[in-house]
């Protein structure tokens, strides 16, 4: 089979998956922002569902829109970070606002 007719075919594949991606697809432009930041909580605790943490969906999922929601318009994941801290339950977690930097220097003395 020349390659040509195995691309052709890849193309006609992509378009339909494209179609069906449309169709299915659900318009969040003419709801209220209640009902996409409900829509996004649900998303999130979606993707939370096979984590380790999958039994606080719930408080997850709002921590995470309310985080995402906090973030400039780039909306870049890079501008959330999350810090470990070992003990404690988990229901303790909670989102600190603002900007935190790391501690790139020492000196003498500082401790």
């Amino acid at each position: 089979m020349h390659s040509q007719i195995i691309i052709k075919g890849y193309r006609t594949a992509l378009n339909l998956c494209i179609e069906r991606i449309k169709e299915i697809s659900v318009k969040i432009g003419d709801k209220t922002d209640e009902e996409k930041r409900d829509l996004l909580q649900k998303c999130a605790m979606t993707s939370l569902n096979s984590k380790i943490i999958s039994k606080q969906k719930e408080f997850f999922g709002k921590m995470v829109v309310d985080a995402v929601e906090k973030i400039s318009d780039t909306l870049d994941k890079n501008d959330i970070g999350i810090k470990k801290i070992t003990g404690g339950s988990v229901t303790e977690s909670f989102l600190v606002e603002g900007v935190c930097f790391k501690k790139t220097f020492s000196y003498a003395g500082f401790e």
